[in-house]
Order: C-alpha cells, then sequence, then structure tokens
C-alpha cells in the first residue's frame, strides 16, 4: 500500500528571495495591501538600489519552501524575483556547511 503523504518532518527554512530591481512606490503602496505578506513568514529588506524578501517558510524540504514563498508574487505584477540567497543567518538556521545559491539564470537552454 502506498501513501502520498510524507513521513519526513516539516521545518522551518531560512532563505531571502532577491529582486530584479528595487520596488517603486507603486509596487511597495501595492505591497501593503497584500494579506499573503502580512503573516509573517516574508519580509521586506531594503537598501538604496537594492530589495530582497527575508523568508521563514515551514516545509519538508527547501525547494517546496522556495516555492511557496514565491507563489506569493504571483498577485503582485512588475516585481521579478533575480534569485534566491541563503546567507550566512539562513545556513546556520538551515543546518548547512556551505553557501547556497539558486543561480538568477538557468543553465540550459531550449528552442520553443
Amino acid at each position: 500500500m502506498s501513501s502520498s503523504v510524507s513521513t519526513a518532518p516539516v521545518r522551518e527554512w531560512h532563505f531571502n528571495l532577491c529582486l530584479q530591481d528595487p520596488l517603486t512606490p507603486e509596487q511597495s503602496d501595492t505591497l501593503d495591501g497584500l494579506d499573503r505578506f502580512n503573516d509573517g513568514r516574508i519580509g521586506l529588506a531594503e537598501a538604496p538600489g537594492y530589495s530582497r524578501f527575508i523568508c521563514i517558510f515551514r516545509a519538508v524540504t527547501l525547494t517546496e519552501a522556495i516555492a511557496e514563498a514565491l507563489s506569493f508574487f504571483e498577485d503582485f505584477p512588475g516585481v521579478l524575483v533575480r534569485g534566491v540567497e541563503l546567507d550566512e543567518i539562513g545556513l546556520v538556521n538551515n543546518g548547512m556547511a556551505t553557501p547556497s545559491v539558486v543561480p538568477a539564470e538557468p543553465t540550459f537552454s531550449g528552442s520553443g
């Protein structure tokens, strides 16, 4: 008998979603009205010329946590996530020993 229910433990994953461009004033206004960004799992961090979201999501795998965080951007027009980063804090909290980055550009090409 097989089951689609995983017995792997759910845990908290820490990572950053780095944006292609800083948020515009209009995008910041839109963000204020998006309830899904106000549940404590994802928070905006900005510096001059730079915007990222600091994320803490519960999931079985890091990939699942990232996928859920990325789904938040479906209702956030014009905001592009450039990449996913695990900083020193994320590495420690995730129990990882080396830096990890999901490349911003795909490493393969295909014809359409």
